[in-house]
């Protein structure tokens, strides 16, 4: 049997998820283990984790071999365990006798300057590295409203909005699903906040963009593209996430909330749908493509597209470890097929060509 390994960070880390894997993976001849990457023994390259016992549905403390194939789900934060995992996963990435299913992509500026040289440029915010106070600063002379993103920022963590009012200064962030709001009442008591805030994480820098609805709720389209059991690219589903009012997040672990795509959109002129369409439909077909020459091959992508109150459309963000909330709550009928995705792609990789596979292990040590 083939040997699937979820790897996390934490092994309290998405349960419901990784266990109805788990259960799925006999019917598709594969044996299920999940481990933390600071449980391989670099001597013996014995894992220390969990094996997944398919008669009493349970996990059962093992020891074993690095897994053939591996769905990489770690979320890594700032503590010192964070931080010990992520060169053992960089390390794995370079073994020839591992494949990974999807080797997850850089941060949001590398990102960034990859996408604008190509035919996407037009739909991403001008992105900038706010390398000290005074590119902000200059920023908000210019823009009056601009957005702080850390640059290897998830789930909306630490994101704030920035306006440049005739003598002070508003900032607004979101934290724990309340909005915090302060006023600095002048540009010396901005810096000192800002040097504190780029001196300890590295930020980028966005134009504000209207992207509420009429009721000043923060939305946004989430978008889950998957590799199928043929490798091929193929949308999931999507959905509509709308924030608190006054808020400037959408995502659901600020608060937010899920609503059917196919709802939203039904409110929508004939024209203006029609136009979004085909604008989703460009970008979704050229997105994979366009990351796969650039970066490693990856297995799922989670696209968050924002519509401006003018009707431009934007990237807004490219994940390549998405959650699944915002599709199981807009469309629950898709849980089957979310959880045996990975599992259908990871038998594709074990059969594919194995010429096809050493241009993976190629472009992977390349990199």
């Amino acid at each position: 049997m083939i040997a699937f390994g979820i790897m996390t960070v934490s092994m309290e880390s998405e349960q419901p998820y990784i266990n109805e894997i788990a259960k799925l993976a006999e019917s598709c001849g594969m044996e299920c283990f999940r481990f933390l990457p600071s449980k391989i023994d670099p001597l013996t390259l014995q894992v220390k984790g969990e094996k997944f016992n398919s008669i009493s549905k349970s996990w059962v403390k093992s020891e074993f071999p690095i897994p053939t194939i591996i769905y990489d789900r770690c979320f890594y934060g700032d503590d010192e365990h964070s931080k010990q995992c992520i060169p053992i996963v960089s390390w794995l990435k370079t073994r020839t006798d591992t494949t990974f299913l999807g080797y997850g992509l850089p941060n949001k500026l590398e990102l960034y300057e990859v996408l604008r040289k190509t035919v996407l440029s037009p739909y991403l915010p001008v992105t900038l590295c706010v390398s000290d106070t005074n590119i902000v600063l200059n920023e908000l002379t210019k823009m009056k409203r601009i957005i702080l993103k850390p640059i290897n920022g998830s789930q909306g963590h630490g994101i704030y909005y920035l306006k440049k009012n005739e003598k002070s200064f508003h900032v607004k962030t979101e934290k724990q699903k309340n909005i915090i709001s302060r006023i600095f009442p002048n540009e010396t008591k901005l810096i000192q906040w800002l040097q504190s805030l780029i001196g300890n994480r590295q930020y980028l820098m966005q134009p504000y963009l209207e992207l509420s609805n009429t009721q000043l709720q923060p939305f946004d389209i989430r978008i889950l593209l998957q590799k199928n059991m043929d490798g091929k690219w193929n949308e999931l589903g999507r959905g509509v996430r709308r924030g608190n009012t006054g808020g400037i997040l959408s995502n659901l672990s600020a608060g937010g909330f899920a609503l059917p795509f196919a709802d939203w959109s039904k409110s929508l002129p004939s024209a203006t749908k029609e136009y979004m369409n085909q604008e989703l439909e460009y970008i979704l077909t050229n997105l994979p493509p366009l990351l796969e020459s650039a970066f490693l091959p990856l297995f799922e992508l989670g696209v968050d597209i924002g519509i401006a109150k003018n009707g431009s459309i934007w990237i807004l963000d490219v994940n390549s470890k998405p959650g699944r909330k915002v599709l199981l709550q807009t469309q629950p009928d898709l849980e089957d097929a979310l959880n045996l995705a990975p599992l259908l792609y990871g038998k594709h990789l074990t059969l594919i060509d194995s010429k096809e596979r050493k241009s993976y292990y190629e472009k992977t040590l390349s990199h």
